[in-house]
């Protein structure tokens, strides 16, 4: 097991991370939390080489997928980086990318009764109005859990505030900074129900942020 317990602040560069073979070759990942080797709750950053592809498998408790870079194919069509996906149980596909990718990946994490497939191509949605100058576009919403993408603008300070349920963050782009830590591109900050903390950025900066589901 790797970071399966939840009532303990994980933080981790990704950048700083080794590739790791998977078992389909071409296809490479950096563990973040994982409950066994292949299966279970699971989350990652998976590389597919231009070419690579996995053959047809379903998700018995959910796959939750972010493009980071490149273009992540299916049966379904080419998705571009910003595309976010929620493929619950019953969902059958066979990834492949033709030019290679990069992918934010949560394995076995849905509720029970979240069934809805989801995909939105973030790079062509409007942004909704935050709190202060934030930006805000909801990815989705399930009983208590939700996520979003959150542009924060250079030099914005949010007020403290406690993670009933939990925070999970991602860090796309920039650097997002608070009491613990400084926090560049790539970095995966899973905070445990009823942690604390006073964000703010120096630099514009957007993040992948999940709440209330821990």
């Amino acid at each position: 097991m790797l970071n399966m317990n939840f009532a303990e602040r994980v933080v981790i560069d990704t950048a700083k991370q080794k590739w790791i073979a998977s078992p389909k070759k071409g296809v490479w990942r950096k563990p973040l939390a994982r409950q066994e080797a292949e299966q279970g709750h699971a989350t990652s950053i998976v590389k597919f080489e231009p070419g690579a592809e996995f053959s047809e498998h379903d998700h018995p408790l959910g796959e939750e997928i972010l493009v980071l870079s490149g273009v992540f194919s299916d049966h379904t069509g080419d998705y571009h980086a910003g595309t976010y996906f929620r493929n619950p149980k019953g969902f059958i596909h066979a990834p492949f990318s033709r030019e290679g990718c990069t992918i934010l990946v949560k394995l076995h994490q849905f509720q029970t009764g979240d069934n809805a497939h989801v995909t939105i191509e973030t790079q062509s949605r409007a942004w909704q109005p935050g709190i202060g100058g934030l930006q805000v576009m909801p990815l989705h919403q399930f009983e208590g859990e939700s996520t979003a993408l959150v542009k924060w603008p250079a030099g914005e300070r949010f007020q403290g505030h406690r993670h009933f349920g939990g925070e999970e963050i991602f860090v796309i782009s920039g650097e997002f900074i608070d009491e613990h830590g400084r926090y560049p591109e790539g970095s995966w900050i899973r905070s445990p129900h009823l942690s604390e903390h006073t964000p703010y950025v120096e630099q514009e900066t957007l993040i992948l942020v999940k709440v209330g589901h821990l």
